[in-house]
């Protein structure tokens, strides 16, 4: 079998996956689970004999008209390079995780058939867009992923965050899908076709007109999809889904897919100095203000949601300096170590029975009663602080070289000024970065007090995939000296300067932290234990609904705790109530955009049923009282009849006489 075919099978199999999933989920639903499973499993087998095959050599390229159009002709397309096989590689890996997750998270869930079969429709169009050669197909995908999220993410629809969560998942990213629809369409006018290597061609031959135009309406999207500044705001709220579908949104899929997309078209958006600088200042402003509120959450997954947010944003910075490699790199190191990170907190909830980080810090043994989870989440969350020698402190160092070659002008892709603003931003978001991980940690596993009703051993389909998921975390990183060639051929491996800054600056985060945590555990015991809702024997998905329900009971909000004893409300200081409601920019929103449109919808409501139903109903009652008045004539007796019609006739007649005599006498 050709590598094309192959590649063809990889987005196929999760789709034939889903759609029996569906016909069969209530006539055979003992066939559900392994439709789920073995679809998404033989397609990441695919993908990586796909990956072997390509080599990270010359691009394979693959093509057959899907339509005439009349004007720009849409393909079929494949185009393997070394960045779209490996991007699909870990597509699957982590999906296939998330399935076999899912079989014990959701055991018993009814709407079980449905989630799976979402879940295997998410990672077809996830690897559509990672092998597509051709934009309107790529947008296809694209699209279909955020139908996907907004079912998934109201998975637990019976609550109001869940709904609330979906719908403003959905609306955000499409805001930002509508002038990047319009991009695409420029895009294809100005280069003559949809193609991406056609369209590269193009611009590497001056074949653009208005780069900086067309770069800025493509961003629009790409910061809905990748939960950039400033519509990053529906990510957090999307964690009312269930965890592993988070896990799947975060590592894998949803937000993935800008930063991918970039990538693949960075020529385009390199051909304007004026958008890199943009997508600087974009990420710069995500990284820090993301780094920020991660600081001050108290739902263990929000805390994890604004990382990912923060970590896009050095994949942003990467690309605003025109090297994608580091930023593709760092986009599949972060997929590995946050698909753990999420993974585990399932079970940390589940164990825990609650997501409030101020009622794990006052539990004992937590870290005791749950081994796998402790671990590898303690290894995914070094990753993610960029310590050596984990895969996320490879990733992160080849992004801050590349802003560091770009600052100091060994490389012109980019202006200098966005690579002062990437590493500037990206060594603070650094100290941030580990600052947070190190609470996290103590809260969670660290915590002092009595031990809650245990739920006994987790399900070895929840734990297994941790440690499978564990290894790349760990040894991805040590790589990066011998896959430059599936990297554009650029060196990825860590330069002294950088990688002694940032190692002192994340010391320093986690070393603060960590006295600020030992300064303030003490006042633990004078607040409540809060938001716990413990069943022991029960599935956690529904652990996980509970928790979330009891958490916005005890402390108002589900991203908020009045917890003195949290160190990062010692950090923070008076920031801390900016940056636990995201500095109020879902307030903002709703000021400048939310109550306008609601106002304006009110106004064309009045309008309606006042001005126009007033204009249509009083037609209609002219027309009843005409038609009541001509009823009454129509008496049914025929000498009445006569007598009008004589009375008429008579009538006609004088009225001839007198015009006749009056057209006679002038």
């Amino acid at each position: 079998m050709t590598t094309t075919t192959l590649a063809a099978l990889v987005p196929l199999l999760p789709f034939l996956g889903a759609v029996a999933g569906l016909a069969l989920g209530r006539t055979a639903p003992g066939f559900v689970r392994p439709l789920a499973i073995l679809p998404t499993l033989t397609a990441t087998v695919l993908a990586v004999v796909v990956a072997v095959r390509q080599g990270g050599g010359r691009a394979i390229d693959a093509a057959t008209q899907l339509t005439p159009t009349g004007s720009v002709p849409i393909d079929l397309a494949l185009h393997l390079d070394g960045f779209a096989v490996l991007v699909a590689v870990l597509v699957g890996l982590v999906a296939t995780c998330v399935q076999l997750y899912s079989t014990a998270y959701l055991r018993n869930d009814a709407r079980y058939p449905s989630y799976a079969a979402l879940v295997s429709l998410f990672t077809s169009a996830m690897l559509l867009v990672v092998y597509s050669g051709d934009l309107m197909v790529l947008l296809v995908g694209w699209e279909i992923m955020g139908i996907c999220s907004y079912f998934l993410v109201g998975h637990y629809w019976e609550t109001p965050e869940a709904r609330a969560a979906s719908l403003k998942a959905f609306l955000v990213t499409k805001l930002g899908d509508v002038p990047f629809l319009i991009g695409l369409f420029a895009l294809a006018a100005e280069t003559g076709s949809f193609r991406i290597t056609k369209i590269l061609a193009a611009v590497t031959n001056g074949g653009l007109d208005h780069p900086t135009l067309i770069a800025l309406l493509l961003l629009a999207g790409v910061a809905g999809k990748s939960a950039q500044f400033p519509l990053h705001t529906w990510l957090p709220d999307a964690m009312a889904g269930p965890t592993p579908v988070s896990a799947l949104i975060h590592a894998a899929t949803m937000v993935a897919a800008g930063i991918y997309f970039v990538a693949r078209l960075l020529p385009v958006f390199a051909a304007s100095g004026a958008a890199l600088t943009v997508l600087a200042v974009m990420a710069a402003v995500t990284m820090i203000g993301s780094g920020l509120a991660a600081l001050a959450q108290d739902d263990i997954k929000r805390v994890l949601a604004y990382s990912t947010i923060g970590q896009l944003g050095y994949m942003s910075g990467a690309l605003a300096v025109g090297d994608r490699g580091a930023a593709v790199f760092h986009l599949i190191s972060h997929g590995a170590f946050k698909a753990v990170l999420f993974l585990a907190a399932g079970v940390v909830i589940h164990a825990a029975g609650t997501n409030s980080l101020a009622a794990m810090s006052r539990m004992g043994g937590l870290a005791r009663r749950i081994p796998d989870a402790y671990w590898t989440m303690t290894v995914a969350l070094l990753a993610l602080a960029a310590v050596p020698p984990f895969a996320g402190f490879f990733s992160k160092e080849a992004v801050l070289v590349a802003a560091e070659h770009t600052a100091v002008g060994d490389r012109a892709v980019a202006p200098a000024a966005a690579g002062w603003t990437v590493l500037i931003a990206g060594l603070a978001a650094a100290v941030l970065t580990a600052a947070y991980a190190t609470r996290l940690w103590l809260l969670a596993f660290r915590g002092r007090g009595a031990e809650l009703p245990d739920h006994g051993r987790q399900p070895v389909a929840m734990t297994a995939v941790l440690w499978i998921l564990a290894v790349p975390t760990i040894a991805f990183g040590l790589t990066s000296g011998v896959i430059g060639d599936w990297f554009d051929g650029h060196a990825l491996t860590p330069s002294l300067t950088t990688a002694v800054l940032a190692t002192g600056v994340t010391l320093v985060g986690g070393l603060v932290t960590y006295g600020a945590w030992r300064h303030t555990t003490a006042l633990a015991a004078r607040t409540p234990i809060g938001a716990v809702a413990a069943h022991p024997g029960a599935e956690p998905a529904l652990v996980e609904a509970e928790a979330m329900t009891s958490h916005t009971a005890a402390y108002g909000t589900i991203a908020a705790a009045a917890d003195p004893a949290d160190p990062g409300r010692l950090l923070l200081g008076p920031l801390h109530r900016h940056a636990v409601t995201g500095f109020h920019l879902d307030a903002l929103y709703t000021a400048l955009f939310v109550r306008p449109v609601q106002q304006a919808a009110r106004l064309v409501r009045f309008l309606d049923r006042t001005v126009v139903d007033t204009y249509v109903n009083g037609s209609g009652a002219v027309t009843r009282l005409l038609g009541t008045a001509v009823r009454r004539a129509q008496t049914g007796n025929v000498q009445t009849y006569l007598g009008a019609l004589l009375a008429g006739s008579l009538v006609l007649a004088i009225a001839a006489v007198v015009f006749a005599n009056v057209n006679a006498g002038s």
